[in-house]
Parts: structure tokens; sequence; C-alpha cells
């Protein structure tokens, strides 16, 4: 009997093991999709595109195997962070980047206890060690900040020191949007390099490109429509991409699909909002502004969007348009600081409404 259910109980097992391995294989087999803006991200510092100045002056650098502490500044979505990554790769080879770089962002906290630990105790270690591949490696470390901007003043004071005091082992490069928020002490020890918003053709290239390598059927007005959602966010404009040709399928991508998916208030609904602000009835600008937030926009679309329109009007005078960019501005902050979208949307249309209907009463 004890024979027999040894027998049953391996022949179970080898059963299960068929079963794991049919298991693992058929995970092997899935297709393993990649967000297009990883897999189109820039892998050599000569893919970076429309940054010409910086990548002359980054490959002159780089041929002197000496690199300066470096800040990347600008827009979101124009290729700091593949500059920076790009330029490690090419360093320190894909096999020694975990060894030799260590990347903070925004996930991490980077209060000055993080600078302590981590940053100063990766600093001071020593690098060692030839790549793989027999290429010359350089002889220090790289450490990335990304989103600097967000770190505190006592944690940037803190990076200060150990900055100056690691600069033969190691080197920084702090990255941000908002090149004011960095202290001047950090800005003084790095080589500042602006990064541009990117152009129109260089987005149509890049996203015509993806089209072709993806098989994606999508119209030229899409296109467009793309480039003037991104404002010069390459990040931005492929995932938009991707997001409507995961909704569409084989189907041709359209210029309404984009705006759809980038929560962009559809022209109808703008010109219903200035005509309301147009009737002198806030019952009727109530009754608008009521359907927009039931519709779901964001608050802060709105008024990105009234912006727009309202610097173009040609109707208004400087005075009534300073008013309602004013507006605007207090508005904004409100909507930060977490006030109420509904009511700040009102508030504004209510100033709008003023302006265009009783400009000229004292």
């Amino acid at each position: 009997m004890d024979t027999f259910l040894r027998g049953q109980s391996s022949a179970n097992s080898s059963k299960s093991k068929q079963a794991a391995s049919g298991e693992t294989a058929g995970i092997s087999n899935k297709r393993v999709t990649v967000p297009w803006v990883e897999k189109y991200r820039p892998r050599s510092v000569d893919d970076v595109a429309y940054q010409d100045e910086v990548v002359s002056v980054l490959k002159k650098s780089l041929e002197g195997a000496d690199l300066p502490n470096l800040l990347f500044y600008g827009p979101p979505g124009t290729g700091k962070t593949s500059t920076i990554l790009a330029i490690a790769r090419q360093l320190f080879g894909s096999d020694m980047m975990k060894a030799r770089v260590l990347e903070l962002n925004a996930s991490d906290e980077r209060g000055i206890q993080v600078v302590r630990d981590k940053v100063k105790t990766f600093a001071q270690h020593a690098a060692s060690g030839v790549r793989p591949d027999g290429k010359p490696c350089p002889a220090f470390k790289l450490v990335i900040l990304d989103e600097a901007d967000s770190m505190t003043p006592s944690a940037q004071a803190a990076l200060r020191r150990t900055m100056e005091k690691e600069t033969k082992s190691t080197r920084f490069c702090l990255i941000c949007n908002y090149v004011s928020r960095i202290i001047e002490p950090l800005t003084s020890r790095c080589s500042k390099f602006r990064f541009k918003p990117l152009s129109t053709e260089t987005l149509e290239k890049r996203l015509n490109m993806i089209c072709g390598e993806e098989n994606v059927k999508c119209d030229e007005k899409a296109i467009h429509e793309l480039i003037k959602i991104s404002e010069g966010d390459m990040r931005k404009a492929i995932t938009y991409l991707q997001s409507a040709y995961r909704l569409k399928g084989e189907d041709t991508v359209e210029a309404k699909d984009i705006t759809e998916i980038a929560g962009v208030v559809p022209d109808q609904m703008a010109d219903k909002l200035f005509e309301a602000c147009g009737t002198d009835s806030f019952d009727k600008l109530d009754s608008t502004v009521k359907e927009i937030i039931a519709e779901g926009h964001a608050a802060a679309q709105v008024i990105n969007q009234v912006h727009d329109r309202v610097v173009e009007m040609t109707e208004l005078n400087d005075h009534q348009k300073s008013a309602i960019t004013e507006k605007l501005a207090i508005v904004d902050k409100c909507l930060c600081d977490g006030a109420d979208e509904y009511l700040q949307i009102l508030s504004l249309c209510s100033v709008m409404m003023q302006q265009f209907c009783h400009a000229g009463q004292t």
C-alpha cells in the first residue's frame, strides 16, 4: 500500500511539474508590452533630438573622459533624463551602470537624511574595476538626482558639502524643471544646460516614425493635434499616441480621439461657456459651469483653454484682458491650494461676464 501511495504521489508531483512548466511556457510565450516612451527612449547622446548645443558640448566632455557636475533644466519631456542615462551608458556600459550610477527621483524621499545616508555613502566609496568589454572606464561614479527642485533647502545645503568633498570620486547631475528652485551654491558648482521645448518638425518626425514602426493608422490632423496638445513635450505626445492606438486598435486614429484622451474641453463646450459669459445671465452661466463639471473636465484644463482664447480675442482691449488674466492667476493658485473646482470656475466666469458686458461702466 505504501508503495502504491508513493507511486501515486510521485505521479501527482510529475503532473504538477508538467502543469507548472506549461504555465511558465505560457507566460514566456505571452507578448511583453513595453511603453513606447521607454521603447523609443534615446540610447546614445547622438539620438537626443533638437538639443544640438547641449549634445555638442557633452560629446566634447565625453571625448576627454572627464565630466563636470551637471545641471539640466527645462520643461518636462524634452530629454533631460534620457540624456544623462545615455551618457552613463556610454561611460560605464550597460553591465556596470548598476554599480556606478545612483539614481534618485521624485518617488524617493529626498530630505536631508537621504543625502546623509544614501548619497554620501555612495559617493565615499572609491570607483574600481574595468568594463567587461575591455574599454576604458572613468575613475568616478555618477549620482543622478531627478526633479532636484523638489528637494528641501536643508537637503540641498547638505548636498553642497558632499559635492565639494567627493569631487575626485563622484560626479553629480541635478535634473529639474525650475532652476530658480535650486540654491545658488549648488548651481555655481554645476555646468548648466537648458533643454528647449521640442520643435513641431522634431515631434512630427518622431511621431510618424513610431506610427510606421508600430503600424499605427493615424491621420495628419491627429498628428497635428498631438503636437498642439503636447506643447513640446515628447513624452506626453508618445503616451497619448499609444493610448489612442489602444483605444482604436486597427481603426484610424483621428483628432477627436486625441482630444478625448487628453481631456481637452471640446470646442463646442468652450464656445458655449463664452456665449454664457456674454449673455449677462448668471443662471445660464451657472448651468453651463455645472455642465462642464458634470462632464468631468478638469478645472486646470478649462483655465488653460480660457487663457489661450482670451489672449487671442481681438474684441477685448488690454484692460479687459489684464483683468481676466489676473483672475486666472488667482484661480490657478486657489486650485493648487485645493479649492473647489466648481466655485473657482464660476468665480472666473463671473469676472469674464463683468468684462464682456459691463467693462465700459464705472
